[in-house]
Formats: structure tokens, C-alpha cells, sequence
């Protein structure tokens, strides 16, 4: 993660997802690139988390697409938007434990059968806005490895960190 989900790491991502603050994604792709850039290879594929088609239509872009691309573009990488599809309309998970979220995702992404071949044997950058539980990254990297790619990184722009 490039930073993370409290005070301006937390109100960034708000912007971007609620405040139709679509200019943020280039700067924070810009992050995004310098922490992953240990990890990919000419060969990787950009993949953003993605979003119900409800929830899409609603909110009018996926925040993670618009990261996902301007990662991709930082770092030269080809990028597929549309790879993983929401097949489950679910819930928004906060307030939810880990392993509710976990339950509440099971089965809900998987790779969209058009994109299938482009994800085969090839390493996956997956790229979300926030990860707090990691249950939506988890949901969406078993559908990447059923569709046999691999290996599989995830960067996100923040992350929650537990209080210690």
C-alpha cells in the first residue's frame, strides 16, 4: 500500500471513490508504481478489483480501474479492466469482520470468460483502493488462479492499520 486509510490517506480515497475526485488516480497511480515496482515484470497484467455492474452504473467509474491504469501506464505494463467481473451483487462490507467479508465474497468475482486467456500463465497485478481485511483481494485472486494465472501481487493505494 501506498499509504495508509487514515487522516489525508483516508480522506484521498474518499475523494477518489465518493467525491468524484477522478484527478487523484494519476498521482496516486504515480505511489502506487514506486511501491510495486520491486514486484512486476514486462509480462505483468494490470488488473483492477472489480466493481457490480449496479454499482458501476450508480457511482459511474470504478476507482480501482482508474488507479489500475495509471499504474500501468507508469510502468509501461499492459492493463485489463475488465478481467475479474462482479458476478453477485454484495453488500458494502463495512462494519463486517474478516471472516463475514470473506463469506459475503465467496464466489461473487471471478475471471470474466472473454479475458480468461489474457490471465493464463501470466503474473497479475491486482489493484483495489483500499484493502482492510484483504477479503475483497482474496475473492479476486482465487478467481485469477482459477483462471490459471499466476503468480498474483495486489497493491493498494491505502491500507487500514490496526490501532496497537
Amino acid at each position: 500500500a501506498a499509504l495508509l486509510y487514515r487522516d489525508t490517506g483516508r480522506r484521498l480515497v474518499l475523494a477518489l471513490k465518493h467525491g468524484d475526485r477522478q484527478d487523484i488516480a494519476k498521482p496516486a497511480g504515480h505511489w502506487m508504481a514506486r511501491v510495486i515496482a520491486p514486484f512486476v515484470t514486462p509480462e505483468t497484467l494490470v488488473v483492477p478489483v472489480p466493481l457490480h455492474y449496479a454499482r458501476l452504473w450508480k457511482r459511474r467509474f470504478n476507482q480501482s480501474a482508474l488507479l489500475a491504469r495509471a499504474l500501468a501506464r507508469e510502468h509501461k505494463l499492459g492493463w485489463c479492466p475488465d478481467a475479474l467481473r462482479r458476478v453477485r451483487r454484495t453488500a458494502a462490507l463495512e462494519g463486517k469482520g474478516r471472516r463475514e467479508r470473506i463469506a459475503h465474497l465467496d464466489g461473487a468475482i471471478t475471471a470474466h470468460p472473454r479475458r480468461a486467456d489474457l490471465l493464463r500463465g501470466r503474473p497479475v497485478l491486482l489493484v483495489d483502493d483500499v484493502m482492510t481485511s484483504g477479503a475483497t483481494l482474496q475473492a479476486s485472486a482465487r478467481a485469477c488462479l482459477e483462471a490459471r494465472a499466476g503468480p498474483i501481487c495486489v497493491v493498494t493505494l491505502a491500507r487500514v492499520a490496526k490501532d496497537t
